[in-house]
């Protein structure tokens, strides 16, 4: 039996390679707009963040979510992050 390869991310936090499941997905829209995609499989520029808040920070002091995403992120966009993670 042939086993399936199981899909592996960076966070732009730490750094880490984690299995996609382990890591919040962070999407720009072709639009533009900025949000986190529960599923995965939204249209769009995807970034991972792990689902620890110094990951998020991390991301957030180096710009790293930024660099990703290849857009500006406003602070309200990570607050909104932030929030979501907090309920997770």
């Amino acid at each position: 039996m042939v086993q399936k390869k199981v899909p592996q991310r960076m966070c732009v936090g730490c750094q880490e390679m984690k299995t996609k499941k382990e890591l919040l997905r962070i999407v720009r829209s072709p639009e533009g707009e900025i949000f986190i995609d529960p599923t995965g499989k939204k249209a769009g520029r995807g970034a991972y963040v792990c689902k620890a808040m110094a990951c998020m920070e991390a991301a957030y002091k180096g710009k790293r979510l930024e660099k990703a995403l290849k857009q500006s992120v406003s602070p309200e966009v990570y607050a909104q992050i932030q929030s979501q993670l907090e309920s997770l």
